[in-house]
């Protein structure tokens, strides 16, 4: 049972509530109160007398790259594969160790399946595109008020991994300019959008040329004052000022026009296709290393309500989506791997929720359902293997198979991406605009959310 928003009241109220895994009715009462709400802070009590113990952030990553499969991808398909009379019999299920896997519409990542921890115990909040997507971004709930200022969590990164200094910005989003932003904090912490087709940095220069663009950048600067006090006006446009230099350096780096240059040999190996060149782009920028901490990929085409077999999980289309995604991923791991920057970088790969399990619906296709999966990998996570298990049919999470003995929610996965980059997620800002504390992670400081450690354990 849902509410008007996509909350999936079954499991915790009424009859469904009584057949519930034991561990969700124990559970239950501890997490009402902030899972529901996702909730952005915690006013009932002073923040800064919560008691905070010691935590120990696992920072074996340098950089993430966030796949964001947007239209919520049919978990039993693809990350959690259930095999039933609807299983095309091109997805030729294959078996690594406990793992069964769609070999015949994603044979590359087949081949890293050595490097893979499928993550099968994850529960959206909601099942509405737009708002579970945000909750995944933000790691709250992005519909309360005061979760309008709330950052991406590339933004959290940014502001704190970023270096001034680098030529590129610590946050950049690939295919789609759609989603959060900085939130309250720094502008330079918003996401730096980039449609890399392999012709490099696009739109980076002056439509006159770079001499051109310097004597006019030279003229400019004679006619600011020192100081924008000169001119009687706020302390922003030191911020405009700074945003315009660092714009400059970016356009005059060769290494940075580097990034986004490949030819198309490289461009085929990749599938040819806009996702392939953003993941060209993300292991470019994990390579440079030019200040990028954060990539966020946008790969959409999966909300398949219809004709699911014959169009985007049609295993004998090398152009379907399931080929194409499996195609660019498959490549970006191996390339991690053999350039020797798998170690260095988490890679997560989800959609925003899952659809609807066994039989396909009237138009052949699946609709949206809270139960999901997830793909993560490098960064040392210990691969060949699942983190929870859904029942035989993939509704609801059989085994949690993590110590919270729960399902993993949005929170939680933003926790862990904190936690791999070496970031405390029970971090409580005080440069809010309301002065309440921003936290990170909700109620992470009260132990309610955290970290699935067992991806490396």
């Amino acid at each position: 049972m849902k509410n008007r928003f996509g909350f999936d009241w079954s499991g915790i109220t009424g009859q469904p509530f009584l057949r519930a895994p034991h561990w969700s009715r124990r559970v239950f009462f501890r997490h009402l109160a902030s899972g529901i709400g996702g909730y952005y802070l915690a006013p009932s009590r002073p923040l800064e007398t919560v008691a905070r113990a010691a935590v120990s952030p696992i920072a074996t990553a340098k950089s993430c790259i966030l796949i964001m499969m947007a239209g919520g991808p049919s978990h039993i398909d693809t990350f959690d594969l259930k095999e039933g009379p609807w299983t095309p019999a091109g997805f030729q299920p294959a078996s690594f160790g406990d793992i069964r896997w769609p070999a015949g519409l994603m044979p590359r990542l087949a081949e890293q399946m050595e490097s893979i921890a499928l993550v099968r115990s994850v529960r959206a909040w909601a099942a509405v595109h737009d708002l579970a997507r945000n909750w995944l971004m933000i790691g709250r709930n992005p519909a309360p008020a005061a979760a309008r200022i709330a950052p991406h969590i590339g933004s959290v990164v940014a502001v704190e991994l970023g270096r001034k200094e680098s030529p590129l910005p610590a946050f950049l989003s690939l295919n789609t300019n759609n989603g959060p932003g900085s939130g309250f904090l720094p502008p330079e912490n918003a996401p730096f959008y980039v449609n890399p087709g392999g012709g490099g940095l696009p739109n980076a220069g002056h439509r006159d040329g770079a001499a051109a663009y310097e004597r006019r950048l030279g003229l400019l600067r004679s006619l600011e004052p020192e100081s924008p006090e000169g001119l009687n006006i706020t302390a922003s446009a030191a911020e405009v000022r700074a945003f315009r230099e660092r714009a400059t350096a970016l356009m005059s780096s060769t290494a940075v026009n580097t990034v986004f240059t490949w030819d198309a040999a490289e461009r085929n190996r990749y599938g040819n296709t806009a996702f392939g060149n953003a993941c060209i782009a993300a292991r470019n920028l994990v390579r440079g290393n030019l200040g990028t901490r954060f990539v966020q990929i946008t790969v959409g085409g999966w909300d398949n309500h219809a004709n699911i077999y014959g169009g985007p999980f049609n295993a004998a289309n090398p152009n379907s989506l399931g080929r194409q995604f499996d195609t660019a991923l498959g490549a970006l791991l191996a390339d991690l791997k053999s350039g020797g920057h798998a170690e260095e970088t988490l890679v997560v790969a989800l959609g925003e929720f899952g659809r609807t399990i066994g039989p396909v619906n009237a138009q052949a296709g699946r609709d949206h359902f809270l139960q999901q999966a997830v793909l993560v990998s490098g960064a040392r996570v210990r691969g060949g293997r699942a983190i929870g298990s859904s029942d035989e049919l993939g509704r609801n999470v059989a085994d949690p198979g993590w110590s919270r003995s729960r399902e993993i929610r949005g929170e939680d996965l933003a926790a862990t991406i904190y936690s791999a980059l070496g970031i405390d997620w029970t971090t409580i800002r005080r440069d809010d605009p309301a002065g309440r504390g921003f936290e990170y992670v909700p109620s992470a400081a009260q132990d309610l959310y955290g970290p699935i450690q067992e991806l490396w354990s």
